[in-house]
């Protein structure tokens, strides 16, 4: 018999230390006595735990805080994607009202800083930080029995990160993902910054070529209904690509093209409104015209010595606790943008985009940014980039995966989720994938039984496990979970798209195709007449590159495009929603 080694001195450290650490959790970095649990009833779950700083430092202080699931929930959903069977769902259901979302006797605002002085000593302004927040959760929960508030933001940490944001801007860029825009756009931040601040909001609808062009005019005209005083701009990191597939990024990367953004002339436009000639913004629209000729082939050869070099500043603690709610707007000539979203709205690529070079990295993790910073863009104009933050909702749980606000490697139950998005989504069409149960059927068989075979959550997860490869390592099974994360990963990043539309789209469908201002967003997209055309050849480059990197990977035929669930046909009012182009045969296993 073997007998197990005894831990080294070095290892019992190191077990000693990760205890600790487990028993600090987040307790605000300096302080060790703020809690961890502001209500007894609701644990907290912390997420992307960072190793320790060898400075000894809190390196977990802005990570994410969401409440723990039940158990009991989780089977059951786990159940229930196994037995229900997938059906598809009326246009209407995919029709969302912010107010349902929100709904304003729920209480669902966001915690206020508490009234402070300079004469305050920084122990006794965190107390009753602290203080406010148990308030304001112990309020929120009253009003909202458990299980119906989403996942939601509970470390206080980013919640201070985000009044130090909002008291230094003059200007707020509330960044959202239009597919999901009223998910992440919270009324009581706008009526919080318009009415208790005194600020302009403008709103950022990101990743707009990842819609068709008539639901973005109808989102605007819809946000613009609901907060008549706010300015609302389309903001594209990729125009001119059809529904900017991967594989066309990965193509433009080969070729030398640099990325070029649909969007920034237009934010200046909103702020030369709102500053009304108080600040010098000249030396900005310079820049972007000076970014745009970068752009073009040839064009960085000759303009790149001339650019200036971006300052970026790390705000300390004592930084932020000394900024002031009162201060004046446009201090000394200087307009200050402060960026804030949700997780994965394209926040940190909106700023390299105004930047005009990569000073922010990009991750498809909620929770990367952990803490703000601010970027001069020009002498006149800076950026104060804000952590993603989560605000409390009623939206669904599933939803709230598929939009990418709730981190995809911590779901425990990723099954229902895909669920809910096949439900939506012609994905057998796209997809192209076989029912587990014929999987051993003649092939001349099988085209006539697919569309007899109904569907289930976990079908569809083992079935797209079989097409992927995926297994697990000791009994060589299908991985189902690596590929339920691996389909709501392609629907967080657009590959399978899930557009959400404004209440009374449907019904008005036709005029919105028809709007005058349909023309003003296919120039931002960079959309043309030829876009059929370079879709036909980007399926074919796809093709190649399929050919090229996976020959044993088949290309079924998936029958009529129209087919959806169990051989039912779905209209092509969903199917104009979705990506016309098949884009899983570009992808390898790694992504």
């Amino acid at each position: 018999m073997h007998r197990k080694k005894p831990f080294s001195n070095k290892q019992k450290k190191k077990q000693l230390q990760d205890k600790r650490e487990r028993k600090r959790g987040d307790n605000g970095g300096d302080n060790d006595d703020v809690p961890t649990r502001y209500n007894a009833n609701h644990d907290i779950i912390r997420i992307n735990q960072q190793p320790s700083n060898k400075d000894g430092g809190n390196s977990n202080r802005f990570r994410l805080h969401f409440e723990k699931e039940n158990k009991a929930e989780v089977e059951s959903r786990k159940k229930t994607a196994r037995e229900k069977l997938l059906q598809p769902v009326s246009d209407k259901e995919l029709e969302v009202d912010i107010d349902d979302i929100y709904p304003s006797e729920k209480g669902l605002g966001l915690p206020r800083r508490p009234s402070w002085s300079y004469d305050m000593k920084h122990d006794e302004l965190l107390r009753k930080e602290e203080k406010s927040y148990r308030d304001y959760l112990k309020d929120l929960h009253s009003r909202n029995p458990p299980g119906s508030l989403s996942h939601f933001e509970h470390n206080l940490e980013t919640w201070r990160q985000l009044w130090r944001v909002l008291e230094m801007s003059d200007v707020i860029l509330v960044i959202v993902d239009i597919r999901h825009a009223v998910l992440q756009f919270p009324p009581a931040l706008y009526h919080y910054i318009t009415a208790e601040l005194h600020k302009q909001a403008v709103l950022v609808l990101n990743k707009a070529d990842l819609c068709p062009p008539p639901l973005v005019v109808a989102w605007k005209h819809y946000l613009a209904s609901k907060f008549p005083h706010l300015t609302t701009v389309c903001f594209t990191s990729y125009p001119g690509e059809p529904y900017s597939t991967v594989l066309q990024k990965k193509c433009a990367r080969r070729r030398g093209v640099r990325d070029k953004a649909g969007g920034p002339i237009e934010i200046l436009k909103a702020c030369q409104e709102i500053t009304a000639g108080r600040v010098d913004l000249s030396s900005w629209e310079k820049k972007i015209q000076r970014d745009a000729l970068i752009e073009q082939p040839g064009g960085g050869d000759q303009l790149d010595e001339g650019v200036e070099s971006v300052l970026m500043e790390h705000h300390s603690d004592a930084a932020m606790k000394m900024s002031s709610q009162t201060r004046e707007l446009y201090k000394d000539g200087v307009l200050t943008l402060g960026c804030i979203g949700f997780p994965n709205v394209g926040k940190s690529s909106v700023l390299n985009s105004l930047v005009g070079k990569k000073v922010v990295s990009v991750s498809r993790t909620p929770g990367h940014t952990k803490y703000f910073q601010t970027y001069y863009l020009t002498p006149t104009v800076k950026l104060c980039d804000c952590p993603g933050l989560v605000f409390p909702s009623r939206v669904n749980k599933q939803l709230q995966i598929l939009a990418g606000i709730y981190p995809v490697a911590q779901v425990q139950e990723p099954y229902t989720a895909v669920g809910y998005l096949c439900e939506r989504t012609p994905f057998l069409s796209v997809l192209k994938l076989k029912h587990p149960s014929l999987q051993d059927v003649p092939a001349h068989q099988q085209q006539q039984q697919q569309a007899a075979q109904r569907w289930t959550a976990w079908d569809v997860c083992e079935a797209w496990a079989e097409k992927r490869g995926y297994k697990t390592a000791k009994a060589a099974r299908n991985d189902v979970h690596r590929a339920a994360n691996s389909l709501l990963r392609l629907a967080i990043e657009g590959r399978l798209n899930l557009c959400l539309r404004p209440p009374g789209y449907s019904c008005l469908r036709e005029s919105w195709e028809n709007h005058p201002d349909l023309s003003e967003i296919t120039a931002l997209l960079g959309r043309t007449g030829e876009e059929e055309d370079r879709e036909e050849s980007s399926s074919e480059e796809e093709e190649k590159d399929r050919d090229a990197n996976d020959p044993d990977d088949d290309d079924e035929d998936g029958g009529d495009d129209n087919v959806g669930l169990g051989g039912l046909r779905r209209n092509d009012d969903t199917l104009s929603l979705c990506h016309s182009v098949n884009m899983f045969n570009s992808l390898q296993e790694n992504d």
